[in-house]
């Protein structure tokens, strides 16, 4: 058979950091162990009875059998400024400020080949979401890492900055709350963001992939709440976690109208939009009352508080996250990232995310995610209690 050599295109794009950690997990599944995966960020609960019987019914409307428009269906864009209007207090367009996207995850690829050309240069932080660097590996640009560090509470100093690396700057990435570092942002960090974006003429992309999802009483906010941010940015949206709806690929761009205008021109020659169907259903989620949201949140607090509990009674040091579903936690001393997630993997057959797949400021760290009910939590602390590790850091107190 002839072998077909790849595009330079292709060759360009990071490894898939993901794809060797389930590789790992598959192999102890297949050899009969009891795995806990606490490695990924796939939530474990079925989406609300009530999305999935719109889908059901609006399945059966002939309508939706037929091609989308091209930029989405009108009802969910109004659904979507309504959304940002309630939870948030923001006044979107619905026809030039909002963009139907086949997941959060593809319009964050996508805005790095809308605005960058070859050698330009976008502000990633590290550690962060691995995917950000597939778009601008396809635009042939070029990432400036900037990082990410507990003494400023996992959020950027723009003082910091290479001023020569700011000045060559087309785009800047932030997520809050924060994949992998579970740390929060301020209004007050957004007002900052949306100044210093204005001074050096750079577009803001804010990925609030986990904006539902605070605790202690505590709602994260959008940074579109900021005065001037649609001037200077857009901010991506998923439902995968607000409404459990993560194979359902749908999420919306809002904000500044000439970005979703070069979203909706890319998305017009390479999509004819999502199913009608689920587009319904989404805008359903999107005007229901929210209470299925609250009472997810409130399992996912309950999820933090019984694993940090029990991680300090196991003698290991655990900072309670403020936001998404993650867990930050320093590995122990002697360990690295990737060597403490392989002895969880191998002598308690709990997978972690190693911190350092996330970026060099992840290292001595590992991801956990509260993706499991509080039964299996529990369980996961309970091995980790019994490690010969843990119990020689306990002796030494």
């Amino acid at each position: 058979m002839t072998h077909f050599e790849q595009s330079a295109l292709l060759k360009r794009l990071p490894d898939q950091f993901f794809a060797r950690l389930t590789a790992k997990v598959r192999n102890l599944v297949a050899e009969g162990h009891d795995v806990i995966n606490l490695g990924q960020g796939n939530p474990d609960l079925p989406t609300p009875a009530f999305i999935v019987k719109e889908l059901q019914q609006a399945a059966t409307n002939p309508s939706f059998h037929q091609y989308s428009p091209f930029s989405g269906h009108t009802f969910l864009k109004e659904a979507v400024a309504t959304f940002y209007k309630r939870e948030y207090d923001v006044t979107l367009d619905p026809e030039t400020e909002v963009a139907v996207l086949f997941g959060a995850k593809t319009g964050l690829v996508e805005i790095s080949q809308c605005l960058l050309n070859p050698g330009d240069v976008a502000l990633l932080p590290d550690p962060g979401y691995p995917d950000y660097t597939s778009g601008i590996a396809l635009a042939e640009a070029r990432a400036s890492l900037f990082p990410l560090l507990a003494e400023n509470h996992f959020l950027p100093d723009y003082d910091s900055f290479s001023q020569q690396e700011v000045d060559k700057a087309k785009l800047l990435f932030l997520n809050y709350p924060n994949n992998p570092t579970a740390g929060v942002a301020t209004n007050a960090f957004f007002d900052e963001t949306v100044a210093f974006a204005a001074d050096n003429n750079i577009c803001v992309v804010h990925d609030l992939a986990y904006g539902a999802i605070g605790f202690d009483g505590v709602k994260p906010p959008s940074f579109l709440q900021s005065e001037g941010a649609k001037d200077v940015g857009v901010e991506m949206y998923t439902l995968s976690k607000t409404y459990n709806m993560a194979g359902w690929r749908v999420g919306f761009a809002v904000g500044n109208a000439s970005v979703i205008e070069s979203i909706n021109l890319l998305q017009d020659h390479m999509y004819v939009s999502l199913f009608g169907a689920i587009q319904h259903a989404a805008a359903a989620a999107l005007l229901s009352d929210q209470r299925d949201v609250t009472e997810l949140v409130a399992r996912y607090e309950s999820r933090r508080n019984v694993f940090i509990e029990g991680l300090r009674a196991a003698g290991l040091s655990a900072v309670a996250p403020k936001g998404s579903f993650f867990v930050w936690l320093p590995v122990p001393e002697g360990f690295s990232s990737e060597s403490f997630a392989d002895f969880l993997l191998k002598e308690a057959h709990i997978v972690v995310a190693p911190g350092n797949g996330f970026g060099e400021y992840g290292e001595g760290y590992v991801r956990i995610g509260l993706l499991a009910d509080e039964e299996r939590l529990r369980e996961a602390v309970g091995r980790i209690a019994e490690l010969e590790l843990v119990k020689r850091c306990r002796s030494k107190d």
